[in-house]
């Protein structure tokens, strides 16, 4: 049995995106910085999936260089972060509106028993990041008399 962290924010924030418009839903969370700075951090899509071989987490990147993004596996919990970079600024061009994001990013999902740790793969395409996550076969357990004394 694997255990979920509870994050009661994650909850709040789901129940918020169902009750709002679809274009409102999607907005990326954003926070500043400690020290006053106006760096917005933003969380990607993610589409988490299973077949009958393996699962699959499909998270949306847009604009973000594979060497900027690591995926790391710990004690059942897999995270994708990284950092979407903005280009340099233009000093002839004078933005009117800007609704992309930028900055660092992480996810993490909580992964069941039966995974093969050591066979998960990885690949990014079209600003998509896939990471395959294959199964094992899992042994039942038998149920084992114990003697009272």
């Amino acid at each position: 049995m694997s255990l979920i962290r509870w994050d009661p924010v994650r909850d709040v924030d789901t129940l918020f995106n169902r009750l709002m418009p679809r274009g409102l839903a999607r907005w990326p969370q954003g926070a500043l910085e400690d020290n006053g700075g106006s760096k917005l951090e933003w969380a990607p899509s993610a589409d988490v999936s299973e077949t009958d071989k393996e699962y699959v987490i499909r998270a949306e990147l847009p604009a973000v260089k594979k060497e900027d993004v690591q995926v790391t596996l710990d004690q059942g919990t897999i995270t994708i972060k990284g950092e979407r970079k903005q280009e340099k600024e233009d000093k002839s061009e004078r933005f009117h509106r800007i609704e992309s994001f930028y900055g660092t990013f992480e996810r993490s999902f909580a992964l069941p028993e039966n995974v093969n740790a050591d066979a998960i793969r990885c690949e990014s395409k079209d600003g998509i990041l896939t990471v395959h996550i294959p199964k094992t076969e899992m042994q039942k357990a038998q149920p084992k008399q114990i003697s009272v004394q």
